[in-house]
Parts: C-alpha cells; sequence; structure tokens
C-alpha cells in the first residue's frame, strides 16, 4: 500500500477506513521510528522521546495511541497527549524540552470522513521536503506485518506550559483590562479549553459556541470560512459583542468576525496583524507571504520600510523562512500565521490573541482600524478565488499550455510579467496579478485574482475564463481531453 501514501504539503489525510487505516498508520509510524533511531538516537545515550498528539475525529485517539504502540516496540520512548490537542500546541511542546519532534493526527480543516498524520520536527514547524523524502523512502522499508506494544502508554498535559509561554508573549492585561466582550465558536475543535480558558483566565467576557467534542463537526465543516460561521455572526450582531472568534480543526487556522457582523478574510487580518507588529509592539523584521496571497502587504512593507519574500504555497516554506531569518511575521490567504518571537508553525490560536490585543491597543471598533490602515495605505483591492473544475489529464493540458504560450494581454490588460513558483503568476502591474495554480491533489485548477479596483479584478477574471474555455476546447479537439469536460468557475 505504499502508492496510497503521498505526504502533501502538510503530512497524508486519507478517508478513514478506506486508505486511512490502522495498518497504514503503524507504517508511517515506523518509517517515523526508523527516522528518529537513525536522527537522534544514534547520536547518543539519551532516547529522547517522540511526542504524540491527535484531534477531535472519529478513531484519532485510537490511531495516535497505535502509533504510541508500534514507537514503544521499535525501543522508541513517546509520550501520549492526554486529551485532543491543538497542532500549535503539539509543535510548541516539541522544543519545550528535549525531544525528537511529534507524531500528530489531524486532518485539520478537512471533512469529517478524512483524518490525517504528520511528523513535526523538534524545531517546531512543517517538515521539510528533505525529511518527508526521508520518511518516504523508510515507507518503502516496513515489514508487513509490523509489531506494536500492549504496554500502557505514557499520557502528558501539554496544554498548561503552553498557554503559559501565549500569556507571556500577549499582553493579557492589557486585554484583561480592555473590558471587552467576546464571541468564540469552537467549531467543535481542539481549541475549545484552549482559546477560551486563557481568556476567561484574564476576566474577559467569552460566550461559546459548539465547544464539545463532536466528530461530525455538527454536520458541517471544521473550516471556519464565512459559511460555516453563521451562528458566531449573528451572535456578535445579536449580543453586541466586540469580536468574533473561531479556528479550524486543529487550530492552526483562524477567522475574525468584526462588531458589525464582518468576516474579515485571512488576508486582511495579515495586513492588520503586520501593522499591530510594527505600530504598536514594536517589531521589526521581514515580511513573509505565499504566491497566492495579499500584494496588500507589499505595499505595508513598502509603508514601513520592511522587506517582502514570496514563497510556493504551504506553511512549511514559510516556517523554513522563520528559522532561518529575521521575520516579523509569516503567512498565507488560506488563514495561516506566525510572527516573531513564536514557533515556525501556523497558530490559529495566539492569532485570535493578536487580534484582540491589537483592538486593546487601538481601543477602537475593528472595522474602523481596518478602515484606518486602508486610508494609510492609499489603496483599496479587491480578492477574488475561482476554481477550474477539471479532470487531471485537462489539467496537465491546459498547464502545459499556459506555459507554453503564455496570456499577452487579458481584459485590456498587458501581462508584463510572468511568476513560475508555483503555478504561473501573471503580474499587470505589482498591485494587479492572477495566479493559475493546479491543485496537485483534486482535479482542479486554483484561480486567485487581485487588483486595486473591483471592476479590474472582475474583468480580468471573467476575460481569462473566456480564454481558458478556448483552449479546453481546443484540447478536446485534438483529444487530449475527455470531450464531455467543460470548465466550470465559482468565486469564492
Amino acid at each position: 500500500m505504499t502508492e496510497v501514501i503521498k505526504f502533501g504539503t502538510d503530512g497524508w489525510r486519507a478517508l478513514i477506513a478506506d486508505q486511512f487505516t490502522f495498518a497504514n498508520v503503524e507504517r508511517i509510524a515506523y518509517a517515523v521510528g526508523l527516522y528518529v533511531k537513525e536522527n537522534y538516537h544514534a547520536k547518543g545515550p539519551t532516547k529522547v522521546p517522540v511526542l504524540i498528539g491527535y484531534d477531535t475525529r472519529f478513531l484519532a485517539d485510537k490511531f495516535a495511541e497505535r502509533a504510541a504502540q508500534v514507537l514503544m516496540e521499535m525501543g522508541v520512548p513517546v509520550k501520549l497527549s492526554s486529551r485532543d490537542v491543538p497542532t500549535p500546541c503539539i509543535a510548541w511542546a516539541t522544543q519545550h524540552e528535549p525531544t525528537a519532534g511529534a507524531i500528530h493526527l489531524t486532518a485539520s480543516h478537512n471533512p469529517p470522513e478524512y483524518c490525517g498524520i504528520k511528523y513535526i520536527p523538534e524545531y517546531a514547524g512543517p517538515a521539510t521536503d528533505e525529511i518527508s523524502s526521508k520518511l518516504l523512502s523508510y515507507l518503502a522499508h516496513t515489514p508487513e506485518h509490523i509489531p506494536y506494544s500492549r504496554d500502557e502508554v505514557k499520557h502528558f498535559d501539554p496544554q498548561p506550559p503552553y498557554l503559559a509561554a501565549v500569556g507571556e508573549f500577549i499582553n493579557m492585561k492589557k486585554i484583561g483590562s480592555a473590558g471587552l466582550k467576546v464571541g468564540y465558536d469552537a467549531l467543535y475543535s481542539t481549541s475549545r479549553g484552549y482559546l477560551d480558558h486563557i481568556l476567561k483566565q484574564w476576566g474577559v467576557s467569552v460566550k461559546s459556541l459548539h465547544d464539545w467534542r463532536d466528530p461530525l463537526f455538527g454536520g458541517g465543516m471544521p473550516e471556519p470560512k464565512k459559511q460555516f460561521l453563521r451562528y458566531l455572526i449573528g451572535m456578535v450582531k445579536t449580543e453586541k459583542l466586540d469580536v468574533g472568534l473561531a479556528t479550524d480543526g486543529d487550530a492552526d487556522r483562524f477567522a475574525i468576525i468584526d462588531e458589525q457582523g464582518n468576516y474579515l478574510s485571512p488576508n486582511q487580518l495579515l495586513c492588520l496583524l503586520t501593522r499591530h507588529m510594527v505600530r504598536n509592539r514594536k517589531e521589526r523584521g521581514s515580511i513573509v507571504r505565499t504566491v497566492a496571497t495579499t500584494h496588500l502587504l507589499d505595499r505595508i512593507g513598502e509603508m514601513y520600510g520592511l522587506p517582502i519574500i514570496e514563497t510556493p504555497v504551504g506553511f512549511k516554506f514559510i516556517g523554513e523562512e522563520m528559522r532561518r531569518g529575521d521575520i516579523l511575521i509569516g503567512g498565507e490567504e488560506s488563514g495561516g500565521l506566525s510572527v516573531k518571537g513564536h514557533i515556525p508553525e501556523k497558530d490559529g490560536i495566539l492569532a485570535n490573541l493578536l487580534v484582540i490585543e491589537m483592538i486593546a491597543y487601538e481601543e477602537k471598533p475593528l472595522s474602523q482600524i481596518w478602515e484606518e490602515l486602508q486610508e494609510e495605505v492609499g489603496m483599496r483591492f479587491t480578492f477574488l478565488r475561482g476554481d477550474l473544475m477539471l479532470t487531471m489529464s485537462t489539467q496537465k493540458g491546459l498547464m502545459e499550455r499556459l506555459t507554453r504560450e503564455p496570456l499577452k494581454e487579458i481584459g485590456g490588460e498587458k501581462v508584463v510579467k510572468v511568476g513560475t513558483k508555483d503555478g504561473l503568476k501573471l503580474y499587470f502591474d505589482d498591485y494587479n496579478w492572477m495566479l493559475i495554480r493546479p491543485s496537485g491533489t483534486e482535479p482542479l485548477v486554483r484561480l486567485y485574482f487581485e487588483g486595486t479596483s473591483q471592476e479590474r479584478v472582475e474583468c480580468i477574471a471573467k476575460d481569462f475564463n473566456l480564454q481558458a474555455q478556448e483552449i479546453i476546447d481546443e484540447l478536446e479537439k485534438s483529444g487530449q481531453s475527455n470531450k464531455n469536460e467543460r470548465l466550470s468557475a465559482s468565486a469564492k
């Protein structure tokens, strides 16, 4: 079954009871054990432990226990979390004491029928491509039947030291004295008992939703997007709260609702928190963003004299930059970020607290802070997302054609530069651009459009869809694509 296990941007995810089985969890745990023996235990007599955590999904705790038992049978010491745990917490724990990293059982924001597993090295960030490649190479040499220990697994609670560190990083005293009323939608996630706990600990009024474990996530998705936060939006408006907070299933992504009930996108929040880090926390450093993330960050970088670093999509690339440079903030448009002085892993709990800290410093409503930021930069950006739903073969044909024969003009705008760091990024100028990026795991091409006016962005998006349809029609006629396939796009 080696061929079914392929690591994506952050570990492996699959359908429970289909590909995600105890047998495959055992194989991955065995591969991690081989990696740990070679890279940690071979260096000295002390055998540092592997930490193991899991999220709220069906059987995630049992999968985690089995992974622990496999490592124990291999002679690798382990410590298993005493309850479901946020990804940023188990990541933080890897560097809190000497460890050989962590195995975390989570499918993050994926639908409830999925589970996932990933290895987090002791530097507390996503595994590099090099480490993932080594683990995959070990998978090819796992025995057919992997033994596992029946001994009792040692447990630990990573929550207290993590929250203590976060409480020192964030100005909780200022938050506690600001008199803010906060709404919190746990979305049945691992952040319950973490984000709400630290706020209440400092005297903040918190009204909570969905703060219990439900492996089916209430019949919805553990993803903090606007369509899944209608209850939080309603509560903020009816209860007249100052802000609404949410996280995804493993609490590495976050969402914010302002006092008017407006959903703020990750792009907006990245910009707001960059401004907060400089203006209120008096920090400096480079800004790291992915190719798909807003160039409003570039404008803010210009304003404050901060360098911009662009990476491919995936927080592992941001994490690498954070580990080797002086980075103020790193983030991506999908909702993950971290900041200077914290771990090189996205942390939705910390991000939510930073937003509340910002409101406490500014002593203004969140909607007003956003309006002031736009006035300061002198630009108002429009960001659109869409997908081209295509089979893998058509996806490949389209990308090959666009790479070989780049579009020269879209919506009356001349393409002045083409970037190939991750997909194809077409620039019309520094602040007007679009990105065409194949998924790699799904039959679709992801589209991102950003510009300095709504009309301009919509015109480019409309014309690109027309030109892409013409290419697909040609591919169909030449036999390079299934004739029944059709292009469909949905703006998000």
